[in-house]
C-alpha cells in the first residue's frame, strides 16, 4: 500500500493581488495534513474518505475509463487529479490499473469545524502524489505543482494556485503566479507531457527562510469563509474601478518586495512593518470593492495581537477563517491568548511543515 501526506497553508500576505499572473504572495505550510492511501484491486476501485464515510464511491474500469456507480458526490478535486494524472500516466505508456483510494484530513477539526487552511488544495496534491507512486511516474515538485495546479483549476475556475505551491514544496515561499490564460490555450495544443516539461509564464516559486526571532501564531474566528466566493466579487469590481485596481496591484506588488527582501536580510522588523502595510492595502480594496475582508473578530483579534507588540492582518480571502500574527519570540504571547479567548477566539497550534528535497517519486 502505497501512503502520502500533503500539508495545508496559510497567506502570509499578498492575497488578492497574487490572482493576478506575475503578482508575489507569501505563504506558509503547515503541520496538518491530508492523507491519501492507494492500494491495486483486482475487480472493483473505491473512493474512500472518513470525512465523507456516507458517500464512498465504487468504481470499475471499462477500457481506460473509470465508470461510477454513483455520480452525486463531494469529491470533486480527487476525481480531477485523478483524471490529469491517469491522463500524464497514459501518455507515458502505462496501464491504467484499478484501486482502492482512500483520503483523510485533519485540516479540520474532529467536529467539521473550518479552519481555512486549503484542504482542496492539499487533497488534490496528495491525490497526484500517490496516484504517481501508484503508476510509477518520475515527479518532482515542479511538476507535481504543475498538474496538481491544473486538476484543481479545472475545478475551481479561479484563485491564484499559491496553496497548491505551499502543499507541494512545504515551508515558506514567495509564489508568483501564473498566466492561467496562457494556460487555457495551451492546453488546447499541448499534450500534459510537454506542459509539465515547459515554463509557465510569470510562475515563480522560491523558498524563503524565516528570521530565528520569529513567531507565527494563528487565531481562528470559529466563522469560515469561502475563498472563492470573494474572490468572484473582487473580479467584479476591478473592470468597474480600474484605476483604484491597478494601484492596489501595484502597492501590493511593492510591499511583498520589500517583505520578501526582510526575509531574505532576516530583518524581523521589516517584515513587520510590511506585513501591516500589506493590511491597510487589504483594508482599501475591500472599502472599494464593497467586499468584507476583515469581519468585526478579525478586527477584534488584529488588535489585541498588536496591543502586544506584534504584526497581525486576515490571512487569505478573509470574511472569516484564520488570522496570523508574526511576533518576536522574546514576548511572552499568554496575554495576548488570554485576551483572544476572552473574545471567542481561538489559538491553532500548528507549526510550519518543510518539505524533503527528494523527488516525490
Amino acid at each position: 500500500m502505497i501512503t502520502v501526506k500533503a500539508p495545508g497553508k496559510l497567506y502570509i500576505a499578498g492575497e488578492y493581488a497574487v490572482v493576478e499572473h506575475g503578482f508575489p504572495a507569501i505563504i506558509v505550510a503547515l503541520n496538518q495534513f491530508v492523507t491519501a492511501t492507494i492500494s491495486p484491486s483486482d475487480t472493483f476501485g473505491s473512493i474512500v474518505s472518513e470525512q465523507y464515510q456516507e458517500n464512498s464511491i465504487f468504481w470499475r474500469r471499462q477500457g481506460d475509463a473509470m465508470v461510477f456507480d454513483n455520480r452525486d458526490n463531494p469529491f470533486h478535486y480527487i476525481l480531477a487529479a485523478i483524471s490529469l494524472t491517469e491522463n500524464y500516466a497514459h501518455e507515458a505508456g502505462r496501464n491504467l490499473g484499478v484501486y482502492h483510494l482512500g483520503i483523510n484530513s485533519d485540516l479540520d477539526s474532529a467536529d467539521g469545524k473550518k479552519y481555512g487552511l486549503g484542504s482542496s488544495a492539499a487533497v488534490t496534491v496528495a491525490t497526484v502524489k500517490a496516484l504517481c507512486q501508484f503508476y510509477e511516474l518520475p515527479m518532482d515538485k515542479p511538476k507535481l505543482f504543475k498538474l496538481a495546479a491544473i486538476a484543481h483549476l479545472s475545478v475551481q475556475g479561479n484563485g491564484s494556485l499559491g496553496d497548491i505551491a505551499a502543499s507541494v514544496y512545504g515551508g515558506w515561499i514567495a509564489y508568483h503566479s501564473f498566466d492561467r490564460d496562457w494556460l487555457n490555450r495551451q492546453r488546447e495544443k499541448s499534450t500534459l507531457t510537454e506542459l509539465l516539461g515547459m515554463d509557465w509564464p510569470d510562475l515563480k516559486i522560491d523558498l524563503l527562510t524565516p528570521p530565528r526571532d520569529l513567531r507565527l501564531m494563528i487565531g481562528w474566528t470559529g466563522s469560515p469563509a469561502s475563498t472563492s466566493h470573494l474572490v468572484d466579487k473582487v473580479a467584479l469590481v476591478k473592470a468597474k474601478q480600474r484605476g483604484e485596481y491597478q494601484t492596489f496591484l501595484q502597492d501590493s506588488k511593492a510591499c511583498l518586495k520589500r517583505m520578501i527582501a526582510g526575509f531574505q536580510a532576516g530583518d524581523l522588523a521589516t517584515i513587520q512593518t510590511e506585513l501591516r502595510q500589506n493590511r491597510t492595502l487589504l483594508q482599501t480594496l475591500g472599502e472599494f470593492s464593497h467586499v468584507t475582508i476583515e469581519t468585526p473578530i478579525l478586527e477584534k483579534m488584529i488588535a489585541i495581537a498588536e496591543a502586544a507588540g506584534a504584526a497581525a492582518k486576515t490571512s487569505g480571502a478573509g470574511g472569516g477563517d484564520c488570522g496570523i500574527v508574526l511576533i518576536d519570540r522574546s514576548i511572552n504571547p499568554q496575554q495576548l491568548l488570554k485576551d483572544w479567548a476572552s473574545e471567542g477566539i481561538e489559538r491553532l497550534n500548528l507549526n510550519v511543515h518543510t518539505v524533503a528535497d527528494n523527488p516525490v517519486a
